[in-house]
């Protein structure tokens, strides 16, 4: 695992996961999991998350504020941080936890509950995590995210194309 000794990380297209840890003093670092890596940097990731939609003209309270205008969600609402380059991210517990992991919605394969009341999250590349909260809670979490992408996805969507002809490419059966 790389040490990120800058406080400066910004989530990028790679990004994966941003894993709570607490080291051995009792502080909180985050464990950046990226496709092809693992960095450790001295923040918890709530800052790297704040920081990384600063550096996309926004910040976490603003993202955060965005979404609920769009969905009403009002606990743990999933983010954008860039709406260009498609990166969004879900809290596993209340963003404002300094132990809160967050993860990539684009990235997670599939996710399956444990006896134990925890998720074991199976990414594209193969990795896994196991994660401090239930199947049902994880589930939820993804759905929401996916509930934003399509809000927004559909702003985004050509002049050109109109929502119901996108509804029916996407309705389209492949044969």
């Amino acid at each position: 695992m790389t040490y990120v000794p800058s406080k400066e990380y910004e989530i990028n297209p790679q990004t994966m996961a941003l894993l709570a840890k607490q080291g051995e003093g009792g502080q909180i670092y985050t464990e950046v999991i990226e496709r092809g890596e693992h960095l450790e940097v001295p923040r918890c990731p709530s800052e790297v998350i704040d920081n990384s939609c600063r550096y996309f003209a926004s910040s976490l309270e603003g993202r955060i504020a965005g979404t609920k205008q769009l969905t009403s969600y009002t606990h743990k609402p999933p983010i954008v941080i860039s709406e260009a380059m498609g990166i969004y991210f879900f809290p596993i517990i209340s963003p404002k936890r300094k132990d809160c992991s967050w993860i990539a919605h684009k990235y997670i394969r599939s996710y399956k509950g444990e006896p134990n009341k925890t998720t074991t999250v199976n990414f594209v590349n193969g990795m896994s995590v196991n994660l401090p909260v239930s199947d049902g809670m994880f589930a939820n979490q993804v759905q929401r995210t996916a509930h934003l992408r399509v809000i927004l996805e559909d702003r985004y969507q050509p002049a050109s194309v109109s929502s119901d002809n996108r509804a029916e490419w996407i309705a389209e059966t492949f044969s």
